[in-house]
C-alpha cells in the first residue's frame, strides 16, 4: 500500500498543477478579452472625434496606415518570420473584416448616427460571432448561451426599429454589414491566434492591407478637407493605436485562451461602456 501511495502522489500533484495552470490560463484569457472590449468601447466615441477633423475615407485609411506602421515596426524589430502560406487566406479574412470592412462601415454609419445607437446595434456582435464560430471552428456553445444571445439580439432589433420609427436607416444598413464582416474577422483571428501570437495575427493583417490603404489615404486626404483639432487628432490616434492594434492584440489572445464564444459574451458589456 505504501508503494502504491508513493506512486500515485506524483500523479496527483501533476493533475493539480494542470488544473491550476488551466485556471490561470482561463483567468488571464478572460482579463485579456475584457481589456479588448474596453478598448473597443472607446472606438465609436473616438471615431466621432476623428470625424471632426477628417473625412470618413481619410480617417479609415489613415488609421489603418498608422496601425500598420506600428505593427510593422514590431514585426521588423522582433524579426518575426513571414507566416506560412496556409495562413494567408485566414489573414486576408481578418484584414477584410477588422482592418477594412468594420472601420469603414461604422465610420460611414457614424456620419448620420449617434455613438449610443451604433453601440446598441453592435450588441448583436456576440451572437453573430458565435454563429460564425460554430460554422467555421465547430464550437458548441451551451444552450444557455444561445438563449441569452437570442434574447439580447431580440432586444437590440426591437430598440433599433423603435429608434428608426419602424424603418431601417442607411446607417443601420452600414452597421448590420459591419456586424457580419467584423464577426468573420473575429472568428478567423481567434482561430489563427491558436497557432500564432495574437499580435502577429492583426500585425500581418494590417501589413497585408498597406498596398490598399497607403494610396487610399493619399487620395482621400487630397480630396477631403482636413481640419486639425485636438479632438480630431486624439480620435485618429486612438482608433489607430488602441482600437486597430492594441485592442485586437489582447482580444485575439483572450479568444485563443478561453474560446471564441466565451470571449464574445464579454462584448455584451460594450454598449454599456461606450
Amino acid at each position: 500500500m505504501r508503494t502504491q501511495d508513493s506512486a500515485t502522489a506524483p500523479t496527483s500533484i501533476a493533475v493539480t498543477a494542470a488544473v491550476a495552470e488551466a485556471d490561470t490560463r482561463r483567468r488571464t484569457g478572460t482579463l485579456q478579452a475584457a481589456l479588448g472590449v474596453v478598448a473597443f468601447s472607446l472606438t465609436f466615441p473616438a471615431t466621432a472625434w476623428g470625424l471632426e477633423g477628417f473625412g470618413a475615407w481619410s480617417l479609415v485609411a489613415a488609421r489603418s496606415v498608422l496601425a500598420a506602421l506600428i505593427a510593422g515596426g514590431c514585426l521588423l524589430a522582433l524579426r518575426v518570420p513571414v507566416p506560412a502560406r496556409a495562413h494567408w487566406a485566414g489573414l486576408a479574412v481578418v484584414a477584410a473584416g477588422v482592418v477594412l470592412g468594420f472601420p469603414l462601415l461604422t465610420t460611414l454609419a457614424l456620419k448620420t448616427s449617434t455613438t449610443a445607437h451604433a453601440a446598441v446595434v453592435v450588441g448583436l456582435l456576440p451572437l453573430t460571432t458565435a454563429l460564425l464560430s460554430a460554422l467555421r471552428v465547430r464550437t458548441r456553445p451551451s444552450r444557455t448561451f444561445w438563449l441569452a444571445a437570442l434574447a439580447g439580439a431580440a432586444a437590440v432589433i426591437a430598440f433599433t426599429v423603435q429608434q428608426s420609427g419602424g424603418a431601417l436607416t442607411g446607417a443601420d444598413a452600414y452597421l448590420f454589414g459591419a456586424l457580419l464582416v467584423c464577426a468573420a474577422g473575429y472568428t478567423e483571428g481567434g482561430r489563427l491566434a491558436r497557432v500564432m501570437p495574437g499580435w502577429q495575427v492583426i500585425g500581418w493583417a494590417l501589413v497585408l492591407c498597406l498596398p490598399l490603404t497607403v494610396p487610399a489615404a493619399a487620395v482621400a486626404l487630397s480630396y477631403e478637407p482636413v481640419h486639425l483639432t485636438a479632438h480630431g487628432v486624439a480620435g485618429l490616434l486612438w482608433v489607430a493605436a488602441g482600437s486597430q492594434f492594441l485592442g485586437l492584440v489582447v482580444w485575439y489572445r483572450g479568444m485563443a485562451a478561453i474560446g471564441i464564444p466565451k470571449a464574445s459574451q464579454l462584448q455584451l458589456a460594450q454598449p454599456l461602456l461606450t
